[in-house]
């Protein structure tokens, strides 16, 4: 005759499941009147990490359009298409000679990996700090920077909750006011050169 009994099994297997249930409530309570860490978006500013990778801030005045960033794109979502052979003027930091065509980003393919801005030899692309790029249409996904820069001067799309809240929220506003005027966000994203 063994030492346990069905009914000692039972009465175990019943004190294992209340205790593993004191454990998990023991920690839930201890969380449940902690202090809160919820960030009031959008009323309040996300802080993002200094490495945070966001939509891509492109500077079509200084690309030569060699389709590096192309080449080490891992999901092949970059396309960019040239009229001739484009070159740096070394005087003013600006590409000359062809004219760039194209130079867009599927962003529903991209993995925000940043390994596109690693082998550009004129650091015209770089991870931005805009998070959100909501659209209507699959279209819209495709972001088409060379237009965005000939048409607007910005070097990244206009999320849609800068437009909707510049208004009402300080911080939107000059957030928004640092897109409409082309100005670069921070570097920090980007892989550094080894």
């Amino acid at each position: 005759m063994s030492a346990n009994s069905p009914a000692q099994a039972y009465f175990r297997d019943i004190y294992e499941t209340v205790k593993s249930i004191a454990i998990g409530m023991r920690i839930t309570l201890k969380y449940c009147f902690s202090k809160t860490v919820t960030v009031q978006y959008p009323y309040e500013k996300i802080a993002f990490a200094p490495r945070y990778r966001g939509i891509h801030e492109f500077e079509a005045d200084k690309c030569i359009a060699c389709d590096a960033c192309a080449k080490a794109c891992p999901v092949d979502c970059i396309y960019i298409e040239k009229s001739a052979p484009r070159k740096v003027d070394k005087a003013t930091g600006k590409a000359i000679g062809g004219e760039l065509l194209r130079y867009a980003i599927d962003y529903q393919k991209c993995m925000f990996c940043g390994l596109c801005t690693e082998p550009c030899p004129t650091d015209c692309i770089h991870m931005g700090k805009n998070h959100d790029l909501s659209s209507y249409s699959r279209e819209e996904m495709v972001v088409e920077f060379a237009e965005l820069h000939k048409k607007t001067g910005q070097l990244t799309p206009m999320p849609l909750w800068a437009e909707r809240n510049a208004d009402t929220i300080p911080w939107v506003a000059t957030e928004k006011a640092r897109i409409e005027r082309g100005e670069s966000a921070t570097h920090e994203a980007d892989i550094p050169s080894v």
